[in-house]
């Protein structure tokens, strides 16, 4: 008896601590959500939606930098960080990494930009002499030899992706002042650390007090990853001179994170790009290795538009199926140009939070919400960025002068459903259904159903009534 009743106790003794162990590892797993899976973002119920003006300037030695309040409802609702980078000519905005995947949107102007993928090799080579910018050539003994990867020649419209912790820097050669929206995932699965953007620079310093680098309730984390490290072990470990490391760590240098290139940057690079020829769709992530990956892809061109209506405009849509490297960010993008009074079909995202930026024109923009009434009913003007929450279904209608917007969605493959065309959900559904929901006769219901013919773009003008009975109608993209 007493051996069975010590059986039973012992038994009894793993049993528990077995199911502690399982407590625990439960437990640990399910309280960082971020290293698993997309982390939780902000109170997204929103009763208001308002477009939104950069919160606070930074100023460089070439350049600044426009930052949106990180603590802003809608950016915490989409768990993203905005900022608007202005690169004057001759300007270099020194080499960084962040700790959330981006898109880089070229707003204006044209330059050089460079991504640097670890361990892929050096593939741009000179063993010649090179030339200055603007043509004058160096002699002999003036010969400058480089190596580095790839530099990316970057202009207007286009879209760049970048996983984080890689490190990137842009240059601008022109004239006129290079502009980039960029717009950071930090609720993204690559972010292990906090909803915080953390941008650790290889160079430069603050410019100004503690004060200018404060955006609302938060102080920007930008810093120049050398200046903390003990700048005798740092010379050990990189093999130079001290006064290589303290210009590394540029304690008295404050042109801030953009400088100025006096004699024009040299580089490695071939003359021009070549024109790509086309290629096709992969669907296994990466083409070909993570050296060789394309990270950008222009939107400006009216012949790269998905969407395309004679009095409406045009929609171009950037995913993981034609930039496979979205696919790890999980990120998309669109462009959307609209003409004088025309408009978006009324519709919802389905799988994605949308961040919106006027580039040119302006337009009406109708948000409604989980309530009865509208979170935004107003004008929308170049310059300002605008979220709509997933779910939440809105209405777009360009101005006089038109309307051009760049829209980035939280989905490598965002989808929406429109209400109203030929693609809506009004279209799918059988009339009888329509006809007792809504209490409507029957030619009212062939109306609503049959009325609209495009599929996105909606033109100024309304098309004539279909006759009764719908019928068929064969399939365009051109209204």
């Amino acid at each position: 008896m007493a051996s069975t009743s010590f059986l039973q106790v012992l038994i009894a003794l793993i049993c528990l601590v077995l199911l502690c162990e399982r407590s625990c590892l439960a437990s640990r797993q399910s309280s960082p959500q971020s290293i698993t899976e997309k982390q939780g973002i902000g109170e997204c119920d929103l009763q208001r939606v308002n477009p939104l003006e950069p919160a606070h300037r930074i100023q460089h030695e070439a350049g600044y930098s426009e930052i949106w309040d990180p603590t802003s409802r809608e950016l915490q609702c989409a768990g993203i960080d905005a900022t608007r980078h202005v690169i004057e000519n001759r300007g270099l905005f020194v080499p960084s990494y962040n700790n959330a995947p981006m898109l880089i949107i070229v707003v204006q102007g044209h330059g050089i930009l460079g991504a640097v993928f670890p361990g892929c090799p050096e593939t741009f080579q000179s063993f010649h002499p090179t030339e200055k910018e603007g043509g004058d050539s160096r002699g002999p003994d003036q010969t400058f030899r480089d190596r580095h990867q790839k530099v990316h020649f970057i202009r207007q419209g286009d879209v760049i992706a970048l996983p984080a912790g890689i490190v990137h820097w842009a240059y601008n050669e022109a004239t006129e002042k290079l502009v980039l929206l960029v717009i950071h995932d930090l609720s993204n699965r690559e972010n292990q650390l906090d909803q915080n953007l953390r941008r650790y620079f290889l160079g430069g310093n603050q410019k100004g007090d503690e004060e200018t680098w404060a955006v609302g309730s938060k102080n920007l984390l930008w810093n120049n990853v050398f200046q903390p490290l003990d700048p005798q072990f740092l010379g050990r470990a990189s093999g130079v001179n001290s006064e290589i490391i303290k210009k590394l760590q540029s304690e008295n240098d404050f042109r801030g994170y953009m400088v100025r290139v006096r004699d024009g940057l040299r580089l490695v690079r071939p003359s021009s790009e070549e024109p790509r020829p086309p290629r096709p769709l992969l669907d296994n992530g990466y083409e070909e290795t993570l050296c060789t990956v394309r990270i950008k892809e222009n939107l400006l061109n009216p012949e790269r538009a998905d969407i395309y209506t004679s009095r409406g405009g045009t929609v171009s849509t950037l995913n993981s199926y034609n930039l496979p490297i979205l696919r790890k960010l999980q990120l998309s993008a669109n462009r959307e140009y609209l003409y004088p009074n025309a408009m978006i079909v009324p519709e919802w995202n389905n799988n994605a939070h949308s961040i919106s930026y006027v580039t040119r024109g302006s337009g009406r923009l109708q948000v409604g919400g989980s309530s009865k009434s509208t979170v935004y009913d107003g004008d929308v003007r170049q310059g300002q960025l605008f979220i709509i929450p997933q779910n939440y279904v809105y209405l777009k209608q360009a101005g006089p002068q038109g309307l051009e917007l760049y829209t980035v969605k939280t989905n490598d493959r965002a989808k929406a459903t429109a209400l109203v065309g030929r693609t809506s959900v009004i279209r799918a559904v059988p009339l009888d259904v329509w006809i007792n929901v809504f209490q409507l006769t029957q030619d009212e219901a062939r109306s609503l159903k049959y009325n609209r013919e495009e599929i996105t773009v909606l033109g100024p003008e309304l098309p004539k009534p279909q006759p009764e009975g719908g019928g068929y109608y064969p399939w365009s993209i051109v209204a």
